[in-house]
């Protein structure tokens, strides 16, 4: 049997000797350090740090109260932290419209076993999709949605997902602006595919907008969504050389190429608690490969 991995996301003011002061705690609760690391920002003066423990089995401390313990380190240090026993599968929803290439690689990444967590549903405003997640075996929510209904539907999709625990929503190309209440009922719990290199071409038609200028590189970009249209935290980027013989259409194939797998990327890095946010900023850690 695997030992159980605890992994820690940290955040805090830099200061001389912060690292001894953490990696010595974990050793004295009876932790053994499988991963650590660290990034220090030094023009905000900023330390973050994800760090992989195993626990010593003779320890009998109940998670209660080892967060009590670590949450009075924290108050010394100024400390911002999340912790993952990695006991449960995130529950995840995708939302899309009418566009299928992100949702069938998602759902088929899931069904490959690429994708650690437990895809509950597929919400859509569109018919269209249904048969892409019927092929999956993934339950499917028709929910449409006019300009005069938008607050009572996000009322129900927000009243489906609290009913299925759901503990993170993919916009998979969701062509809809999800409201300021919709979305600070989820903070940090909404990854958004961009078809466009932000901050580049925000909003809508971004891959006829590039056309129209010209552009040697086209890319995508998956954020954290915010109340600010296309502007939260940048999580992972991707980019494609083309000519000026580049079409719209061809741009879009390119694009959707390009969306597949930063989408993939970036919610793998939320998954696998590889991510900090701080302020507008993502820090996203490397895999480590334990």
């Amino acid at each position: 049997m695997n030992p159980q991995i605890v992994t820690f996301l940290i955040k805090c003011p830099d200061q001389k000797g912060i690292i001894a002061k953490l990696t010595s705690f974990f050793y004295i609760e009876g932790f053994n350090i499988i991963s650590s690391q660290q990034y220090t920002n030094s023009e905000e003066k900023k330390f973050f740090m994800r760090i992989r423990l195993t626990s010593d089995s003779s320890v009998g401390l109940s998670k209660a109260e080892f967060e009590n313990r670590f949450s009075k380190l924290a108050e010394l240090y100024d400390i911002t932290w999340k912790i993952d026993y990695g006991s449960k599968k995130q529950s995840v929803a995708i939302m899309v419209s009418h566009t299928s290439h992100n949702l069938y690689d998602l759902l088929h990444r899931h069904q490959e076993g690429k994708l650690n967590c437990d895809v509950r549903m597929v919400v859509s405003n569109h018919l269209k999709l249904k048969p892409i997640a019927d092929m999956f075996g993934i339950p499917f929510h028709y929910m449409p949605v006019t300009k005069e209904t938008k607050t009572e539907q996000e009322k129900d999709v927000v009243a489906l997902f609290r009913e299925n625990d759901i503990d993170l929503i993919i916009m998979a190309r969701y062509m809809q602006i999800l409201s300021e209440d919709f979305i600070n009922q989820y903070p940090e719990k909404i990854i958004n595919i961009h078809h466009s290199f932000l901050p580049a071409f925000q909003g809508a038609n971004p891959y006829k907008r590039a056309y129209e200028r010209g552009v040697k590189l086209i890319g995508a970009t998956a954020h954290y969504a915010t109340q600010d249209l296309d502007e939260g935290p940048i999580i992972e980027q991707g980019v494609e050389r083309v000519t000026h013989e580049s079409t719209v259409r061809s741009l879009k194939s390119i694009g959707a190429e390009i969306e597949t797998a930063v989408l993939a990327r970036a919610v793998n890095f939320h998954l696998n608690d590889q991510i900090i946010v701080d302020g507008n900023k993502a820090i996203v850690f490397p895999e480590t490969g334990e």
